[in-house]
């Protein structure tokens, strides 16, 4: 695929693996797009500005600049302009100040104001990757809906072998052409995403809720938006950390308040994702004032909730898609098919709550989909970033998808 046209942000940090950006801009530039090169101060001990705005066509950027006004605001500019910001090599260092919201020079002041997908490749000692301070700060740019390219394995700079070595550029510019080849093709879709749990309550103080908390359902929010879809978004609490303005947010509590808000807006949407960890039962009455502890035991009596993907799947259109989920404890693979049928989902993704990885307030997962079709996929255990892309990707064999 040609990268004519794209606009695309390359930051180079402090790392041996920053000569391999010679060969990265070279390629890119050869693919058709249009790079801006951002360097870090440490990255000149490794690279020469020159070399790359010669390969780049472009003047390298590393401070903050002034317009004519006297006011310093080239990191917005930038943000503005780019398709793509990709950080090649990034160093533990700038991975932790991406992690972190610390904004001390151009290249971070960038990443914090850019409003375009996100890919990071890190190049570090296999040690200093695998520590455990490292791998946290990549799991939380995972959750912010960036993208991590891998870091490869092989013989690195202190003579060690093992992971940690940059990802190759011929890699890298196949992922880029891989992420500009579907960034588009749920352009002109409306998705409605419920997510999160709901919280019933008991009394003022007191509610009923579950422990799920919302990231599988960000993370198909954010893989929506990234391919182009208008994302409409029902979340039960949740304490993740969300641009919320990107999307169409609505916050709710209830299972009663989610099924009025994904109501009032089902029959627009092209695609409805019913990922939310509704309550199955709520409290028959809710006191009117807290609830005294006296007796050495206390009964309170439940009323069925209303099964918001059941009723809703009873309005769908033929030429809507709708989307499950399910956590099972046994009978796994069963329980979720009939499912299928149930509540008129044309695909269905099963979590198990006995795989290790999986579950729960986790930021990895592992599914299995089931197609009403009979088509179905495993997944390894993986970011749930990939899974929220896998599950994507899985919807295009719907036939009523486009």
């Amino acid at each position: 695929m040609s990268l004519k046209g794209k606009k695309i942000i390359l930051g180079v940090t402090g790392s041996i693996a920053a000569y391999k950006s010679a060969v990265l801009t070279r390629l890119l530039i050869k693919a058709g797009a249009e790079v801006q090169i951002i360097m870090s101060t440490s990255a000149f001990d490794f690279i020469t500005p020159l070399t790359l705005a010669t390969l780049s066509k472009r003047p390298v950027l590393s401070q903050f600049q002034k317009d004519e006004t006297g006011v310093w605001n080239n990191h917005v500019e930038l943000g503005l302009w780019a398709d793509l910001f990709l950080v090649a090599p990034i160093s533990a260092n700038t991975l932790a100040k991406f992690a972190n919201g610390i904004c001390d020079n151009l290249l971070s002041a960038v990443y914090l104001s850019a409003r375009c997908p996100v890919m990071v490749a890190p190049a570090m000692d296999l040690d200093m990757y695998q520590h455990p301070s490292v791998q946290a700060n990549i799991q939380k740019l995972e959750a912010f809906g960036n993208s991590i390219l891998d870091a490869e394995s092989g013989e690195l700079a202190s003579g060690l072998s093992g992971q940690g070595r940059m990802m190759e550029p011929e890699h890298i510019v196949a992922k880029v052409e891989q992420f500009f080849s579907t960034t588009s093709d749920f352009e002109g879709k409306k998705v409605l995403i419920t997510m999160g749990p709901t919280q019933e309550a008991l009394d003022p103080v007191r509610y009923i809720s579950n422990h799920s908390s919302g990231k599988m359902g960000l993370a198909l929010a954010n893989a929506f938006l990234a391919r182009g879809a208008e994302v409409f978004v029902v979340s039960g609490p949740i304490a993740l950390k969300v641009s919320k303005q990107a999307f169409h947010w609505q916050d709710v509590k209830s299972a009663q308040e989610m099924f009025e808000a994904a109501s009032k807006i089902h029959a627009e949407m092209d695609i409805c994702v019913f990922a939310a960890a509704v309550a199955d039962y709520a409290p028959a009455e809710i006191a009117p004032e807290k609830i005294k502890k006296s007796d050495a035991t206390l009964s309170i009596s439940l009323a069925k909730n209303i099964d918001i993907a059941a009723s809703l799947g009873e309005k769908k259109r033929p030429n809507q898609v709708h989307i499950g989920f399910a956590l099972e404890t046994e009978n796994e693979a069963k329980n979720a098919q009939s499912k299928l049928s149930k509540k008129n989902f044309d695909m269905i993704v099963l979590n198990s709550t006995k795989e290790y990885g999986a579950g729960f307030q986790l930021d990895t997962n592992k599914v299995h989909v089931f197609h009403a079709s009979g088509l179905s996929i495993e997944s390894e255990v993986a970011p749930k970033n990939q899974i929220a892309s896998l599950i994507i990707d899985q919807i295009k064999n719907i036939p009523v998808w486009v």
